[in-house]
């Protein structure tokens, strides 16, 4: 009796070893069969911040609703001689493109954050490069130069929109700090925010039209500067080329 328990074991045991290597062998979507099998098949994710041993940070502004205080932003980052990224929507850009040039003549970086501001995990995988296809090319015919930065609505993303970002030569950018200025938080709040979470290669996420967005970048940039960060773009911190990307968002050079 034991003897018949025991091979039963070994059996299925010695079965279970043969599908796993059955399933290794395949590849699902650039998966291994085995990973979609149990349950472990790999997400793609975007860059929330950079592994890095400099104390550098990039500032990142999301462009979506009003404009009356960008002029005053880009103000403030040129008297503490920073610059920043703007993630703009195409339907801001046909708004206030003359904003859209004094972005660009500052110095500062232009991604794109969509067309029109969905929530691009709903979309086909068609619907998606249009979004993105569309608010490039209304940004490059304002600046004359190459998008190579996207932010998605709502930090909302799946492997799709990011296949199709990598498709268009797009990299995807989150953050890992976020000032929740959109929430009428006062330029003290915001700061503390900032200075609990920040670290070296940290992407902090701010919004162009944001109630008390003047006074607490003022107090972030002199907080940051006098704690010996250097503050610049997105595509002044993150590495372009042979790095990879780690299940947390944080990217690494190789």
């Amino acid at each position: 009796m034991h003897f018949c328990v025991i091979k039963s074991r070994t059996i299925k045991i010695g079965f279970i070893m043969l599908l796993v290597l059955i399933l290794l062998s395949l590849s699902i979507n650039g998966a291994t069969s085995a990973q979609v099998f149990f349950g472990y098949a790999p997400r793609k994710v975007p860059i929330y911040s950079v592994d890095t041993t400099e104390k550098r940070v990039a500032i990142s502004f999301d462009a979506a609703w009003g404009a009356d205080k960008t002029e005053d932003i880009l103000a403030i980052l040129d008297e503490f001689n920073v610059n920043a990224t703007f993630f703009l929507v195409g339907f801001w850009v046909d708004e206030y493109e003359d904003i859209v040039k004094e972005i660009d003549a500052s110095g500062c970086e232009i991604g794109t954050h969509s067309n029109t501001h969905p929530d691009m995990v709903n979309l086909s995988k068609d619907s998606i490069k249009e979004e993105l296809t569309t608010s490039i090319e209304k940004i490059e015919n304002v600046t004359g130069k190459e998008v190579t930065l996207f932010r998605a609505p709502f930090g909302s993303y799946n492997n799709t929109l990011l296949d199709v970002t990598e498709e268009l030569g797009l990299k995807t950018i989150q953050w890992d700090v976020d000032t929740l200025d959109w929430k009428g938080l006062s330029a003290g709040e915001m700061n503390n925010r900032v200075i609990n979470k920040v670290q070296n290669g940290s992407i902090i996420l701010m919004h162009n039209n944001s109630d008390n967005i003047l006074d607490g970048l003022r107090l972030i940039l002199t907080t940051l500067q006098n704690k010996g960060y250097t503050i610049g773009s997105v595509s002044d911190l993150i590495y372009h080329d042979n790095y990879t990307i780690d299940r947390n968002g944080i990217q690494h050079t190789n």
